[in-house]
């Protein structure tokens, strides 16, 4: 009994020292949901942000100065966007086509055919054959976009029976996600788990194409001087990336498939998937000058007056002219640049209007001087259906997971140099990491409840982000604790009242894409264009933690503790502890991620989240050597 009455004074003496926080998780809820940050500040601060790292479009005053800048941007985007990693070993294989069954038509036939794009990864195509061919003839590769129904859409098909029937060859590609590749093996979004493991993954859209004009141009009667692509929407983007940076293709038809970066930044309708937006492709050739790359070959940009899905007319096509014109000048083929806006329906489409204009676009180029008949012929009959159209596929054809699967066997690859300050060097040139600072702290408001005191800060960041902080110190305390999560910070009240009756001093923040930080239209496309700009989501995220903690350390004078919830933030934390000053010197993790690997295992796509697919970091780092840099306290 003696015993227990002195433990209980013991007791007594250290509560009256160290009182217990009485906040209780209301009050801390309404404190961490107070919204400090506008949303239009959010949204405003990652356009401006996304601009500021796109370069300007290059001038040339001749022909010759123009060609070198148009040689560099295809060589620069080939290097360093299109083929890295295995992809370059990918560009190297041969195109294998397998010819299969044949449909028969009085005046054409359609030749059913599968391709390999890359080892292993083979799709189904059609080749529109006229009868009777004589001599070289002009070649069309038709790409679609995301249409449910692939190669068998019927204005896709309506569009090659008309090539056919005025002698041209035709072939119909089918598209990743659509048709008969339709499936989680084959959604654009996951294409960034082959950048996860250092290849490009755009690579696959790109093999797709060229090998398409690989099997066009081996056909005894094609014409390689009259070589075109079209395609509406995502076909529309297939046809300006290939033919800008394809010399082969000699006339090219976008419909409402594009605009330039710059654009897309301030227009939200018209942010792209993965492959529209691939990563580090604005640092290289931003698609304004894709379309001037075209020159001086014949191009038509074709848009939809009030296009109901992206890419409208008003906006995306006047930036794309004024790049492109002054180098069709150059050699002297302003008329070789045009454009056609369809106002009946006007909305997205590639109806009988668009159609037409493509026929007369090639009348006009590649049959000059010929009777030519722009109207185009009625063939409703001879549409099929998809079952009609199914081309059979290897019962084992790989996807975009199957492939980052096997590239991920043998990853992380050892390091060269393991030496710990090497390996932090090395992350920061994977993150594109680029170190921000609290260079003004606003004190929103400031509170006292049940031994706490409460302050709602506003941190801005080298004048280019402002991230919301909310800080809680109990009377004594000794442990500081920075704590983020992927559903921010006002998910953790629970949390962060358990803190305080530890004693434990809490900076609640919402860095990048987090919380009150959360970008509030298209986020995970804004992700992708950061990507595409040549920053990466996770090196902005892993920055601005890194921010918050040098102006908290600098206030406490105490080394700091992060604790994450999820596995954005929980890869956040463990980036900017490991690459960061040593502000940070113990990282806990609720619910990250094990190894980079499950990603690809479990099959995320970028919607889970753009930090997540940063390009080359499972190449080289990780989460058991992340942890052990991030965790400095025996350092």
């Amino acid at each position: 009994m003696r015993g227990l009455l002195v433990g209980a004074a013991a007791l007594g003496l250290w509560l009256t020292a160290n009182p217990v926080a009485a906040i209780e998780a209301p009050e801390i809820s309404a404190a961490l949901s107070a919204r400090g940050t506008p949303t239009a500040v959010v949204q405003s601060q990652i356009e401006q942000y996304v601009l500021s790292k796109m370069p300007p479009l290059p001038r040339a005053e001749s022909v010759e100065e123009w060609e070198r800048i148009a040689t560099e941007a295809r060589r620069a985007t080939f290097e360093r966007v299109v083929f890295r990693g295995a992809a370059r070993g990918w560009r190297e294989s041969p195109t294998h086509v397998e010819w299969l069954d044949v449909i028969e038509q009085s005046e054409y036939v359609i030749r059913k055919l599968r391709y390999e794009i890359v080892p292993g990864m083979w799709a189904p195509a059609l080749l529109y054959e006229p009868r009777n061919l004589e001599g070289r003839v002009p070649v069309v590769m038709n790409v679609n976009g995301h249409d449910s129904a692939g190669k068998a859409a019927d204005y896709k098909q309506i569009r090659c029976i008309n090539q056919a029937k005025r002698g041209m060859l035709a072939l119909n590609l089918e598209w990743f996600g659509m048709g008969q590749l339709n499936g989680p093996e084959f959604n654009h979004y996951t294409m960034n788990q082959l950048d996860l493991c250092g290849t490009s993954g755009i690579a696959c859209f790109y093999l797709a194409m060229s090998r398409g004009l690989d099997l066009l141009l081996d056909h005894e009667h094609a014409d390689p001087e009259r070589v075109a692509v079209a395609g509406l929407s995502g076909g529309g983007w297939q046809t300006i990336f290939i033919s800008s940076l394809d010399e082969r293709v000699r006339l090219c038809d976008p419909v409402a498939g594009y605009s330039s970066f710059r654009t897309r930044a301030l227009f939200h309708s018209d942010l792209g998937d993965s492959e529209q937006t691939p990563t580090d492709l604005a640092t290289t050739a931003d698609y304004a000058l894709l379309t001037a790359m075209r020159a001086p070959r014949p191009t038509l940009l074709t848009f939809n007056d009030r296009d109901n899905c992206c890419f409208a007319a008003g906006h995306a096509l006047p930036p794309l002219l004024e790049a492109a014109r002054p180098a069709f000048a150059l050699y002297g083929a302003s008329d070789r640049l045009t454009a056609h806006i369809n106002h009946l329906p006007g909305t997205h489409n590639f109806d009988q209007d668009n159609r037409e204009a493509l026929y007369r676009m090639i009348g006009r180029h590649f049959y000059d001087g010929q009777p030519f008949d722009p109207r185009e012929i009625p063939c409703q009959s001879e549409v099929y259906s998809a079952d009609v159209l199914q081309v059979p596929l290897p019962s084992m054809n790989l996807g975009f997971q199957s492939l980052a699967r096997a590239l991920a066997e043998d990853l992380p690859r050892p390091a060269g140099d393991a030496a710990p300050e090497k390996r932090r060097s090395r992350l920061r040139e994977i993150l594109r990491y680029e170190p921000l600072a609290a260079t003004s702290a606003e004190l929103l408001e400031s509170s006292h409840s049940g031994g706490v005191d409460v302050n709602r800060w506003a941190l801005n960041l080298s004048d280019r982000f402002t991230i919301p902080a909310t800080e809680f110190v109990p009377d004594g305390a000794t442990r500081c604790v920075m704590l983020l999560a992927d559903d921010g910070r006002a998910s953790q009240a629970a949390r962060i009242e358990g803190l305080l009756r530890e004693g434990v001093r809490v900076l609640a923040i919402d860095p990048y894409n987090t919380g009150e930080s959360k970008i509030p239209s298209r986020d995970f496309l804004f992700g992708l264009l950061v990507s595409a700009v040549g920053s990466r989501p996770l090196g902005v995220l892993s920055a601005q933690t890194n921010a918050a903690a040098d102006w908290w350390a600098a206030q406490t004078g105490l080394p700091l503790e992060a604790i994450a919830v999820g596995r954005r933030t929980s890869l956040g934390a463990l980036c900017a502890a490991a690459a960061g000053e040593g502000a940070i010197v113990r990282v806990t993790c609720d619910g990250g991620l094990t190894s980079l690997k499950q990603i690809i295992s479990e099959n995320l796509a970028i919607p889970n989240g753009p930090e997540l697919f940063t390009f080359g970091l499972l190449e080289e780092f990780d989460i058991p050597e992340l942890e052990a840099l991030a965790n400095r306290a025996g350092d």
